[in-house]
């Protein structure tokens, strides 16, 4: 299971997709007419006719409807009980949640979270805990099965730890414990309905999110909790028949519930799309209702142990079941009895924004949390505030933005908003104006709005004490030591290697890289350099590497000791090839794994011994010549690499003449490709030893009328470019080619090999262009059409500016040699003047 499929299935905030729409754009929608319609008083009447108060509203028929407020005064001396239905990462329910807490004045609080998480929740009170950030619950002994539970400065969740942590109230999770939620099977976990579809279609909206928003997210109201767990209790009653699944209800609380609600369409019934016209089962699952039993038991202990005032915290569909009185709690007991169990570790662990976002797959995501982010934090002109914020992101982006252009952004969201009768700018109007005034309805300068600052990439942070595994304390240390800096935007470093720390930073990208994290991916910088001093790095921290981390903790306590475990188990695989013990093997020396740089070459050596297949030695000599190379800037010994490197030469030069012989046309052009490698490699390593067998190898390949054209004609361009062959030489094998005894595809061939990718040759050397033109136009037409595709696909490889100059040549001159220099031109007309002058004067002397 990988984490985002844990995350989704197991985590609170998966569940939370049945809770509650996933965006909060603060938009004060109209209340809309419709088959049932919001009442003055600000009743929302639900489809079977009873009417629930909205946070605006006192009225109510409902059953339930007599629940204390916190203000009423516990006359009967009973523990007092609030339960506060939030949606996940609702800036409007966070606060308002803030508030109710302030009122209620809890001596104890539950949130809805694995409640083995407990321990953790102390680290809340560390200065260097910023969220975002996210539980992290996985198997000890297979890491990839893991699962997330994120909050946001934004989400109910961590405000209500933070007021427990301010005003030292105890915090406890009360949902299913992560090692349950680990053991489960995935098919039986994960509730994915939209309850709050039949509210918004009540109260006459066509998107649920917009009712949420008018009626919560948009007003923050201490006493809008009340209303909305009304609102389930009144939903959940309306097809159930009670409160349900209620406490009491013995087994009927142990069947999976169907009823038929509106659907969300787009959002494959997880809350995330907006509610229409058609129908779906809204299913109450037992997945749902055994985390409903444990957060009531959860309860009874608090309770048990003495809690006075108890804040409950949970997703808004869950309320109804959770409030009022517990009841007996065998039903509940019966209902978690026998549940899987595994073992299970859990720490806190940096988030970002991005993953907070629905686009991740995220199931209880939201679509713009670096919005969410800026409406909860910046209370005081949200919207100029905002506006400035996106000047600075186009500004960045050398993008010409001024004073003015925010001003009359300004202008054109408020005035939106009030045309829409909404008290305040929302996204939608914010965006609207961002592309009109700012963006010049250009879409692309938008989507870098929308990717940096709607989406946003804030990247959390964790107090360095949080409990982990070894290897990922080694590499905090190593990257504070080395002044890096992991960051969820993407940038590029530049590596000088002569420098010790640029070195060391190296060695810790590629040892992560060993290790299947990619913190950091090679590219080319702006700098180019064909030396080996310069790496350029682009660099992006991803919240899934800290489960890679883990999974990579079995192969060592440190960084350097994991990748050196971890590659030489690679190598000591049965199937592993020459080209991947060569590969292995640079990579151990970019990374500088001393400790299994000599088991690779010896597992190397013995491989290479062992294998025949003159390809395969060809894929492996640039790898360990590349290698070679690296020795005078980091230092490193490569006495042995080089003995292995010229034994490998030995081989392949002992084995290519006879490997090229009988190969159709894709395995001779194959064979070409890793000759050329082979060629430029040998080269690069300037020894004079090596280059000399090699060239004599190319030497009697070129020698041989047996071997394809692609292969001889490139042996024959080599050794014209490494000078053992001179110019004339190289015309009479192209000559000799080109003669009547072979067919146009093999005379093809031979140019396809002796041209491939070097058109500027025809350009220079005017006497090879003619005779390639005087072969061409002796061809007769059925010769010439069988021919075409193989040189156009020669000379479809040269550059755009390669064959421009071929065809100028080829205008100017023709296939004409050029005139020697110095030499007269005739002319016909004043040759015919002179022989008759010449006749004359001859005439009469006679």
């Amino acid at each position: 299971m990988s984490e985002h499929t844990a995350g989704e299935a197991g985590a609170p905030d998966a569940h939370r997709s049945a809770t509650e729409p996933n965006d909060a754009a603060r938009e004060q929608a109209s209340t809309t007419s419709g088959s049932v319609t919001a009442t003055p008083s600000g009743s929302v009447a639900t489809p079977s006719g009873s009417v629930v108060a909205t946070p605006s509203g006192t009225g109510s028929k409902h059953p339930r409807a007599d629940r204390r407020t916190p203000s009423e005064p516990d006359t009967a001396g009973e523990p007092l009980t609030r339960v506060f239905g939030i949606r996940h990462h609702g800036p409007g329910s966070a606060r308002s949640l803030r508030l109710a807490l302030e009122e209620f004045r809890p001596d104890a609080i539950l949130i809805e979270g694995p409640a083995d998480a407990d321990p953790l929740v102390g680290f809340v009170a560390a200065d260097t805990m910023t969220p975002p950030v996210a539980l992290l619950a996985y198997v000890p002994d297979s890491p990839a099965r893991a699962a997330f539970w994120p909050f946001a400065v934004f989400s109910p969740e961590w405000q209500a730890m933070r007021y427990g942590v301010d005003h030292a109230v105890p915090v406890r999770f009360c949902d299913l414990p992560a090692s349950q939620v680990l053991a489960a099977d995935e098919a039986d976990r994960g509730d994915r309905t939209d309850p709050l579809g039949t509210l918004a279609a009540a109260a006459g909206y066509d998107d649920a999110e917009r009712w949420w928003d008018a009626v919560v997210e948009s007003v923050p109201d201490s006493t809008a909790f009340d209303a909305i767990t009304e609102a389930m209790s009144a939903l959940r009653e309306d097809h159930l028949g009670a409160p349900g699944p209620a406490p009491g209800d013995g087994e009927a609380s142990e069947q999976a519930v169907m009823v038929d609600v509106p659907f969300a369409v787009g959002g494959d019934g997880d809350g995330s799309g907006s509610a229409t016209a058609g129908f779906a089962p809204l299913v109450v699952d037992q997945h749902t209702l055994r985390r409903e039993a444990h957060m009531r038991q959860t309860m009874r202990q608090v309770l048990k142990g003495g809690a006075r005032r108890l804040a409950v915290v949970c997703g808004a569909w869950h309320a109804p079941a959770l409030a009022g009185p517990l009841g007996p709690a065998a039903p509940d007991t019966r209902l978690l009895k026998g549940l899987p169990k595994t073992k299970a570790a859990l720490t806190w662990v940096p988030w970002t924004h991005s993953r907070l976002a629905a686009g991740s797959g995220y199931g209880a995501g939201v679509t713009s949390p670096g919005w969410y982010h800026h409406l909860f934090t910046e209370t005081e002109r949200p919207v100029a505030r905002w506006l400035t914020k996106v000047a600075g992101v186009l500004r960045a982006h050398d993008l010409p933005v001024s004073s003015a252009h925010i001003i009359e952004a300004v202008r054109l969201a408020d005035t939106l908003a009030a045309l829409r009768g909404r008290p305040l700018a929302g996204l939608s109007e914010v965006t609207e104006a961002v592309r009109s005034v700012m963006c010049g309805g250009d879409e692309t300068v938008l989507r870098l709005v929308i990717d940096e600052l709607v989406v946003g990439e804030t990247l959390g942070g964790v107090p360095e004490d949080t409990p982990t595994v070894p290897l990922a304390a080694d590499l905090r240390a190593r990257i504070k030591t080395l002044r890096l800096k992991q960051e969820a935007l993407a940038r590029t470093v530049d590596l000088d290697l002569r420098k010790e720390r640029d070195v060391e930073r190296s060695h810790l990208l590629h040892r992560l890289r060993l290790l299947g994290i990619d913190w950091g991916t090679p590219t080319v910088g702006e700098a180019r350099n064909t030396g080996t001093f310069r790496e350029t790095w682009a660099l992006r921290w991803e919240p899934e590497f800290e489960v890679r981390i883990v999974e990579a903790a079995v192969w060592g306590t440190t960084l350097r000791t994991a990748a050196e475990a971890k590659i030489l188990d690679t190598a000591s695989r049965e199937d592993v090839t020459v080209a991947a013990l060569a590969d292995a093997l640079e990579l151990a020396l970019l990374a500088e794994l001393g400790g299994a740089t000599d088991g690779l070459i010896a597992r190397l050596e013995a491989a290479a011994a062992l294998d025949h297949d003159v390809t395969h030695l060809l894929t492996a000599l640039p790898g360990l010549t590349r290698t070679l190379r690296y020795g005078d800037v980091r230092g490193t010994d490569t006495k042995a690499l080089a003995h292995v490197a010229d034994g490998l030469l030995v081989r392949i030069c002992a084995g290519l003449p006879g490997a090229v012989t009988g190969l159709d046309t894709d395995a001779a052009e194959a064979l070409r490709a890793q000759i050329d490698a082979a060629h430029t490699a040998i080269s690069t390593r300037d020894d004079d030893h090596a280059s000399t067998e090699w060239l004599a190898t190319l030497q009697r390949i070129a020698d041989r009328d047996d071997v394809h054209g692609a292969i001889a004609g490139r042996a024959v361009r080599l050794l014209c470019d490494a000078e053992r062959i001179d110019d004339a030489d190289s015309a009479r094998r192209l000559a000799a080619a080109l003669s009547i005894g072979n067919t146009p595809a093999a005379k093809a061939a031979w140019i396809d090999g002796f041209l491939g990718g070097r058109g500027l040759l025809l350009v220079h050397d005017r006497e090879l262009l003619r005779r390639i033109d005087e072969w061409l136009r002796d061809l007769a037409e059925d010769q010439f059409v069988a021919t075409l595709p193989l040189l156009r696909r020669t000379f479809g490889s040269f550059e755009s500016g390669e064959r421009r100059a071929i065809g100028q040549a080829l205008r100017d001159t023709g296939s004409t040699p050029p005139t020697p220099a110095g030499a007269t031109p005739i002319d016909p007309a004043r040759g015919r003047l002179a022989l008759r002058a010449a006749t004359t004067v001859l005439g009469a002397a006679g």
